[in-house]
């Protein structure tokens, strides 16, 4: 093997973080894990808010653990932000998605510019957290009107690993403020809603440089300099997509964790009205390509049943859940009932008997009602955007967290009614790294990214079992409600 070399991802996501260490040569990926910690938001007497102090030492703390690395990379989550004074200094913890401070404020926007046309200039979905939808809500407060830059999460911490100040393309498509088309800022929208953008810095786009560890990083890491960090798919879902490991484009792919993000990779957006009814969005992802996707509320709702049990053994509820009939009950995945944070097991059940379906009543129960539920809500999203983008696919590529879950896998290959194929379970890190080591010269393009995975991960295939009659009458009974 030619030139290896060893590159850091900063992977953060909503209920934890870690920075993974990749080796990567002409035909050779191997990922580790230097240090995982935990993301804990916190309740103030403001509401709920990101403990971006907390992350940023835990990215410290990795980085020190990750020894010599070549490059660093930093992805997150969307749609959040901190807001900098004229100092540079971090005017508060950024405000987590799911505080309600935006609860009534996408009725105002649409006030000014109609959902409709909104859609049209920016082909991003409705979700009450918007960073739009943020930014009209914090109008008027003191922290906002003191704010002279405005940091995405991950450009966030880039900026405090090496001073320099950047926006990421395929995070800020998650605004509501880009134009897919241009791939630049909707500056009509900008100016119709009073949002400013400049507030933005300039748009860094995956494999650009984003400046050198700061001295004191380098002090606090032990780490030798310089150390360059570059510009990676910054939104994970984005270096989740880069790294499904798939041949050819008929395929649709499932980012599986808090939130399922399920869709196509496209190379144009989807703009039409239909497509708005459906509430698909058009974010941006590497080379020029689209994620067409529908956000499902995903494995949270799991996450919090369990956290309100008492963090059972998963393996054994899981092993109990299987056993469960099957599509018994069924609840919209994608109900923003199920949003908020603190007594899911009771949502559930109430939402069960308010629709007359059996309401489940033990643990296992409410697992298989949750995993029977998320299968119904990938199936939808995946024959939904066939439709509405006219792409067929022959196979479903399920990658993220969720890959560790074999029932749900195997529900979603007998929802669908085709083969998924389940791995790799670190696709953001995956992503991530392979964007640095693009920028390096060792690997090509997405195509010999994706065939360099395919060698490499360990992938687990789900072939479909009896055909799609249940899940169809599954799937009215929802729509009857």
């Amino acid at each position: 093997m030619s030139a290896v070399k060893s590159y850091a991802a900063v992977d953060l996501g909503a209920s934890s973080g870690r920075v993974m260490v990749g080796r990567v040569g002409p035909e050779g990926l191997e990922l580790t894990e230097a240090h995982r910690f935990a993301n804990r938001p916190v309740r103030t007497p403001e509401g709920l808010r990101w403990d971006v102090l907390s992350l940023y030492a835990g990215v410290l703390d990795g980085l020190r653990a990750a020894g010599r690395v070549d490059s660093v990379g930093v992805d997150s989550w969307a749609v959040d932000y901190g807001l900098l004074d004229a100092d540079g200094a971090l005017l508060g913890n950024p405000v987590h998605y799911r505080d309600p401070r935006t609860e009534g404020v996408a009725e105002k926007v649409w006030d000014t510019l109609p959902a409709q046309e909104l859609y049209a200039a920016t082909g991003l979905q409705y979700a009450p957290f918007n960073t739009l939808y943020q930014l009209v809500a914090a109008r008027g407060t003191a922290q906002l009107a003191a704010a002279r830059r405005l940091l995405l999460v991950p450009d966030l911490l880039t900026h405090w690993l090496t001073g320099e100040q950047g926006t990421e393309l395929t995070n800020a498509s998650t605004t509501q403020l880009i134009d897919p088309r241009t791939r630049d800022w909707s500056r009509e929208v900008a100016d119709r809603l009073g949002i400013d953008l400049g507030l933005f810095p300039p748009l860094r786009r995956p494999g650009d440089p984003a400046g050198l560890l700061r001295p004191e990083v380098l002090q606090e890491t032990g780490l030798t300099g310089p150390v360059p960090v570059t510009a990676v798919g910054s939104h994970d879902t984005a270096s989740a997509v880069a790294a499904v490991p798939a041949s050819g484009e008929r395929f649709a792919y499932i980012c599986t964790g808090t939130w399922s993000l399920a869709g196509l990779e496209l190379t144009a957006p989807v703009l039409t009205e239909e497509s708005r009814a459906a509430n698909f969005t058009n974010e941006l992802g590497l080379d020029g390509t689209v994620r067409y996707l529908r956000n499902i509320m995903g494995l949270w709702l799991l996450q919090e049943c369990l956290r309100a049990w008492g963090d059972p053994d998963l393996d054994g509820l899981l092993a109990q859940a299987a056993g469960m009939p099957a599509l018994r009950s069924v609840v919209d995945a994608g109900d923003p009932a199920f949003l908020a944070p603190g007594r899911m097991p009771e949502r559930i059940t109430a939402a069960c008997r308010a629709s007359g379906q059996p309401v489940p009543g033990t643990p296992a129960e409410v697992t298989r009602c949750i995993l029977d539920s998320l299968a119904l809500a990938h199936r939808r999203a995946v024959l939904d955007a066939q439709r509405l983008a006219g792409q067929s696919v022959d196979v479903v590529h399920v990658v993220g967290g969720g890959t560790r879950n074999a029932l749900l896998c195997r529900l979603t290959a007998d929802a669908c009614g085709l083969p998924v194929v389940a791995g790799p379970a670190e696709a953001a890190a995956l992503g991530n790294v392979l964007v640095q080591a693009r920028a390096d010269g060792l690997v090509g393009d997405l195509a010999g990214m994706r065939g360099l995975l395919a060698r490499t991960q360990p992938l687990t295939r789900y072939e479909p079992r009896g055909g799609t009659d249940a899940w169809r009458a599954a799937e009215a009974r929802l729509a009857d409600r």
